[in-house]
């Protein structure tokens, strides 16, 4: 397992990703094609794999800074705004002429379920040629972390930049896609949920005992560290040491949105603090269980203080 630097002024987390603004509507239950239903509870909310994970990031104590594409509409100016209001350097936030901000549709159950359609725009315009344009910040970072919401040879231009430079890479491959062989032995850390784990192994991931499967898989391609986020489940943890599993806190979820981006920042701050792998990850499993309690993206993500003493100062 490769050691993380502690975070400093100088070398912050580097998040490269989408910010979205979500559309959320709460429904009974999802319609059935040509039917329609009456939701209720609509809001407009900051989102955005990135963006989310970013200002997760920043609200659990990490010194953090994002790269990424916006609108020339008010939607990009909230979503810009809103990061650097909580702590998030956006100076590498760029305005894209003639395309609108990203967008995505949620429609949530009421028993906390979402599904999500997400319309690009200024996301879908990150070029390889941005990430180059920000090697040097890569190469200064304490840890790149990436996910697919923006275009792949983005994604790998980043991740390339980041190994060479020997900076910890952590993948959240979400929207799950498929990748080159050559990604994987530059990925420190994969972080999947169930459904991606499955499409990137080939292994139908049920339960614990398919998705260590799924993981020695990803990791035999060269990954170093996978974890596989489970839901109410908890966690599974496939390293050098073993695979373990850390069962999730019980908690009645109205809303599972953000939760695995809220559980990918805390994972990287704990790292970057110098916490274990497992305590890193505990960290991060504390804050997605308040995640889940509440509605949206990211007004749903907690502050460290909110945390209990012992999730806050894991070591």
């Amino acid at each position: 397992m490769p050691s993380y630097p502690q975070h400093s002024p100088n070398r912050p987390i580097l998040v490269i990703g989408s910010l979205n603004m979500d559309l959320v509507m709460r429904t009974p239950r999802v319609p059935q094609g040509g039917e329609t239903l009456f939701g209720h509870d609509f809001a407009t909310l900051p989102g955005g794999k990135g963006a989310n994970q970013a200002l997760a990031c920043a609200r659990l104590g990490g010194h953090v800074a994002m790269v990424g594409r916006i609108g020339d509409d008010n939607f990009g100016q909230v979503l810009k705004s809103g990061l650097a209001r909580d702590g998030v350097h956006v100076s590498q936030i760029t305005v894209t002429g003639g395309v609108t901000s990203g967008v995505a549709m949620i429609l949530v159950e009421d028993i906390g379920q979402n599904r999500i359609l997400i319309s690009a725009g200024a996301n879908g315009q990150v070029t390889a040629g941005d990430i180059d344009g920000v090697a040097a910040q890569i190469e200064q970072a304490a840890m790149l972390v990436v996910q697919l919401e923006v275009p792949l040879p983005a994604v790998l231009a980043a991740i390339k930049h980041a190994h060479a430079a020997g900076v910890p890479v952590l993948l959240n491959p979400a929207p799950a896609a498929a990748l080159p062989d050559t990604l994987w032995p530059m990925v420190d850390l994969l972080v999947p949920n169930e459904s991606e784990a499955t499409l990137l192994s080939g292994v139908d991931v049920k339960d614990t005992a398919s998705a260590a499967e799924a993981a020695a898989v990803l990791r035999a391609r060269g990954v170093r560290t996978v974890l596989i986020t489970l839901g109410a489940q908890g966690v599974l943890i496939c390293d050098a040491q073993g695979v373990r599993r850390l069962p999730a806190q019980k908690v009645k979820a109205v809303d599972t949105t953000a939760a695995g981006d809220t559980f990918v920042g805390g994972l990287a701050v704990g790292l970057t603090e110098g916490m274990s792998l497992d305590d890193a990850a505990a960290l991060g499993q504390a804050a997605s269980a308040i995640c889940v309690t509440r509605i949206g993206a990211q007004p749903s993500i907690p502050w460290r203080s909110e945390l209990t003493p012992t999730e806050r100062a894991r070591s």
